[in-house]
């Protein structure tokens, strides 16, 4: 990696100094540039739907000012950081995804109409705008400088690529110094911003000659409340897709398929490395990039007994013949929306008769939660006609100490030993979307059109789990679809990956490349 002494830079290290200084330097780089063209060409797909977005958020909060901001870059160590992720409420809100600037923020204005009354809100979008060449930021910053990052949009570019109003980064000093008892924003997108604002909130609570006995923390918490108000609509307004959603879903789903496709493709170089778990994650991770951003979250390629660890990401472990593996894993878009699939595959191209007894026993519960899906029944029903053919199948294999009737009773549950999860959860610009959301509209929800989650059943039989035969332990089972509910009940979107356990062997068959 290239240095610089750039002081100005937050993290730089000047004991590295090795950027020329001199001013005939300086003046030899600020010229013989050609004109930068304009990258505009009118506004993206998603602009249009990302304003009726903004639409809903302002109708919802009619005399707020809304702060939300993308986020700064993430330090990972010293003077590198993470890849840049902006938050999902600004890129929901705004249509930008990969293409972000770092420390973006879009605040909405309110407007008043001729009598006072509310009238919306003007959108502005603050963002640190290309530097001039007559700068020394371009050459001499490594954290935001063009030869070190690469070039960023003119406010014009912007402006015309997203179809909002831009202002340059700047200008957001005096927003922020003449916030009002109104404002409202996402508060965990970048904590300095709210740490600035909760410092002028306190400032606007402070006792005055009127009102002596006034109490700022108190004030204070009414406004952080009002900040998770904010967060709660953000997140419910993501339950119900709308169409380019739904097709940026799709999308996903199929560059996840392309990866899973790569993986059985390269098993016996996979099988050949003692850390194969390592090699399938990799294999997907170069799909993901490829055809998307990167991966919607940390790769799981769990073989053997690692299949039995609901998280398990350290991926270190070999991948054995004879084993399962499951790998659960999703590409996300430029867009930032994810696909979340999960297959458990024979590592060797066959089941056994017991791990096969066990997979088409998830998978049997999985189709018993797609039958029931379409708009009116509550999301926690899906759960539930899963958890039916859990506790029945585990019952008829001898392994609960009470009948399947008597597991399922509120008082019961013995079955959720062998799958601690829940079966379902919404999926879009996160893994785990509308996190934020009110029970009533998430567990509680009724289904509607147009919401997109995951129907992903399991079994779990730990290696060292007494209440199960010795067959069945270190055997872990997923099965992990993504499902958009319809008009008058729901699709598939991950239907054309493999399922059923003669489907996987035919797959595994035909992989080689």
């Amino acid at each position: 990696m290239a240095e610089t002494d750039q002081k100005d830079a937050p993290r730089a290290t000047a004991n590295r100094s090795t950027t020329p200084g001199s001013d005939a330097f300086k003046e030899y780089i600020s010229q013989g540039w050609a004109e930068r063209p304009s990258r505009a060409t009118g506004p993206r797909e998603q602009a249009a739907f990302a304003a009726e977005r903004r639409a809903r958020i302002s109708a919802l909060h009619p005399t707020a000012r809304v702060v939300i901001p993308a986020g700064p870059a993430k330090q990972r160590s010293n003077d590198t950081d993470y890849p840049y992720r902006a938050h999902s409420a600004f890129a929901h809100l705004t249509g930008w995804g990969s293409d972000t600037v770092p420390g973006s923020v879009l605040v909405l204005e309110p407007r008043s109409s001729g009598a006072g009354e509310p009238d919306g809100h003007d959108a502005v979008l603050y963002f640190r705008e290309a530097a001039g060449r007559d700068s020394d930021e371009f050459y001499a910053n490594p954290e935001i400088g063009e030869f070190w990052t690469g070039p960023r949009p003119t406010a014009d570019d912007v402006a015309a690529d997203l179809a909002l109003a831009t202002r340059g980064l700047g200008d957001l000093e005096s927003v922020l110094d003449s916030l009002d008892a109104d404002t409202i924003l996402v508060r965990e997108a970048d904590p300095a911003i709210t740490e600035r604002v909760d410092a002028q909130r306190l400032l606007l609570a402070g006792p005055t000659a009127a009102d002596a006995d006034a109490d700022p923390e108190a004030a204070l918490g009414e406004r952080v409340e009002r900040d998770a108000d904010l967060a709660r609509d953000l997140s419910e307004l993501r339950l119900v897709k709308d169409a380019f959603e739904i097709e940026q879903m799709r999308l996903a789903v199929a560059a996840t398929r392309q990866g899973f496709d790569d993986v059985i493709a390269d098993l016996p170089e996979i099988v050949a490395h003692p850390r194969g778990e390592r090699l399938v994650e990799g294999s997907f991770d170069r799909r993901a990039r490829a055809e998307g951003n990167t991966v919607g979250y940390d790769t799981i390629a769990a073989s053997g007994p690692h299949a039995c660890i609901l998280h398990w990401t350290r991926n270190d472990g070999p991948v054995l013949p004879g084993d399962l593996i499951l790998i659960d894993a999703g590409v996300e878009l430029e867009s930032y929306y994810t696909a979340d699939i999960t297959r458990t595959l024979p590592v060797s191209g066959s089941f056994t008769e017991v791990q096969r007894r066990v997979y088409e026993a998830v998978r049997e519960a999985a189709d018993a939660a797609f039958a029931i899906v379409r708009p009116g029944i509550r999301f926690r029903e899906i759960h539930a006609a899963a958890m039916e053919v859990i506790a029945r199948r585990t019952a008829e294999w001898g392994l609960l100490p009470v009948s399947a009737e008597e597991a399922l009773q509120p008082d019961g549950g013995q079955h959720r030993r062998y799958m601690v999860h829940g079966t379902s959860h919404h999926l879009g610009l996160d893994v785990h979307d509308c996190a934020q959301a009110r029970r009533d509209l998430y567990l509680d929800g009724i289904l509607e059109p147009g919401m997109v989650f995951t129907i992903e059943p399991g079994l779990y039989f730990q290696p060292d789990d007494l209440t199960v035969p010795e067959e069945y332990r270190g055997i872990g089972v997923r099965i992990e679809d993504d499902v958009l509910v319809t008009a008058d009940g729901c699709e598939s979107l991950s239907a054309g990956i493999p399922r059923t356990a003669d489907e996987v062997e035919a797959w595994m068959a035909r992989g080689a490349r």
